[in-house]
């Protein structure tokens, strides 16, 4: 028998990284009929009309037929200061869904990102310390992954020859979707920051870089690549839990209007972990 070698990729979820046709990448295809009639994005913003590219008299939304007449008629302004207006609204808007923990600054940032990135990737190290934290706290023995790669290489190793077969190598990816893959989907990061920023993942890779074996223990470095989408498609704005908040018809209208257009982006994160365990341990 053979020693599995490393490193080795142990699980790729079906969707794969950088997948730029994917549906919440798309960018300035939708014209101004389409969105307010399609999608019903008729009132966008407090402070300025995309419409008719005025300013608003004040910060109420129009509640009769008179405000709605009136809501042309303030200050015309260009489509550039239309947009810059849209992203300062945004990234207030965004203090709503992150205004607590060490992560909610990201949101903003990554707004900033999509105003001035022109569609390059992002990252952040905060970013990679959440995943880490995520990956390390998960003490769910029926859900985290790395508790599930303990429990694997403790079985499959060979602890008489001190190696991990080569042909019990799919025992390993088994073992990782049996579990649950990092996510940003829980209680606390409606509130944190980072359910606005990832909340799901769209790609995933897990790869183990090293293993060693000695005296009937183990220490495996695990790295963790996950990959998600800065964009919104159009399922995502026909859910009322979306379109009912102006942060997000803010983002679906500066993404997908044709006259703004601005580039969606992959969030890309990283964790690399250590796994250790012994032979006998329960």
């Amino acid at each position: 028998m053979n020693a599995l070698q490393l490193p080795c990729t142990l699980f790729r979820t079906q969707k794969r990284m950088d997948d730029y046709s994917a549906s919440d990448m798309r960018c300035g295809e939708l014209t101004e009929t389409q969105l307010r009639t399609y999608y019903g994005l008729e009132y966008i913003s407090d402070q300025v009309d995309p419409w008719t590219l005025t300013r608003r008299f004040s910060m109420d939304r129009p509640q009769s037929m008179f405000c709605c007449h009136l809501r042309g008629q303030g200050k015309k302004i260009t489509r550039q200061q239309c947009a810059a207006i849209l992203f300062d609204e945004f990234r207030f808007l965004s203090r709503q869904f992150s205004f607590y923990g060490p992560y909610r600054h990201l949101i903003e940032k990554m707004i900033t990102h999509m105003q001035t990135g022109n569609g390059t990737p992002f990252r952040d190290i905060a970013l990679n310390r959440a995943l880490t934290e995520q990956i390390i706290r998960d003490n769910s023995k029926e859900n985290s992954t790395r508790l599930l790669l303990e429990e694997g290489l403790k079985k499959y190793i060979d602890w008489d020859r001190e190696y991990y077969p080569a042909h019990q190598k799919n025992e390993l990816p088994k073992a990782i979707l049996e579990g649950r893959l990092p996510k940003f989907n829980r209680f606390q990061d409606n509130f944190n920051g980072m359910g606005i920023t990832i909340h799901d993942t769209s790609a995933t890779d897990i790869t183990l870089r090293s293993l060693q074996i000695h005296n009937e223990r183990y220490r495996a470095v695990v790295h963790y690549r996950v990959q998600d989408h800065f964009g919104l498609d159009s399922d995502d704005i026909r859910k009322t839990k979306f379109s009912q908040f102006h942060f997000f018809r803010i983002w679906f209208v500066l993404q997908h209007y044709i006259q703004f257009g601005f580039r969606p982006f992959m969030t890309n994160m990283e964790a690399t972990i250590e796994i250790n365990g012994g032979r006998s341990e329960s």
